[in-house]
């Protein structure tokens, strides 16, 4: 079934102050590295002020240059700076956390988010034009399963790469 993303999200409205967070659980633009590849901690941090509260199992979309391809899913609770957007998932036993996050680390996500995107020299996704995104959809069970699946590539793709690097090692000792 097609949903338009807004359907099935909200953008965290919730706050939280700064002076209750640490380098390592605030998230900003600067320390969400591009092309899926996470987070690493912050360098500082804003000076007590209110930032956007995340929960466990939100995803994080870093709205400057899009294109970057920021996209963070949380396994911890923490804050993040206003130049961040948190999807937080209206109903759990709709949708599973992993599966969106799968869905939206696509091109196709990614090339909509740059296409209604709004300026030229610092980009910013457009907040409303995002949410309606269309994806889709399927039963909770078929989420699981596909999540599943992923996951199993992702560790193959990973022993792979263990393998090749061991094999690089033993080839120049």
């Amino acid at each position: 079934m097609l949903v338009k993303l807004k359907d099935i999200i909200s953008y965290s409205s919730n706050k939280i102050n700064s002076k209750n967070l640490s380098t390592k659980n605030y998230i900003s633009t600067e320390n969400m590295l591009s092309n899926f590849n996470g987070i690493v901690p912050a360098s500082s941090l804003p000076y007590n002020t209110n930032v956007t509260k995340f929960s466990k199992n939100d995803i994080l979309l870093s709205n400057i240059r899009p294109y970057f391809k920021k996209l963070y899913y949380t396994t911890f609770d923490g804050g993040c700076s206003n130049d961040v957007l948190c999807f937080t998932i209206n109903d759990m036993n709709l949708v599973n956390p992993k599966y969106l996050y799968y869905y939206l680390s696509t091109d196709d996500f990614f090339d909509y988010v740059v296409s209604t995107s709004k300026g030229t020299k610092m980009p910013r996704g457009d907040k409303k034009a995002i949410l309606n995104y269309e994806l889709e959809l399927h039963s909770f069970t078929q989420q699981l399963h596909i999540v599943d699946i992923i996951a199993y590539l992702i560790l193959l793709l990973l022993s792979l790469l263990t393998l090749d690097f061991l094999l690089i090692f033993l080839l120049i000792h």
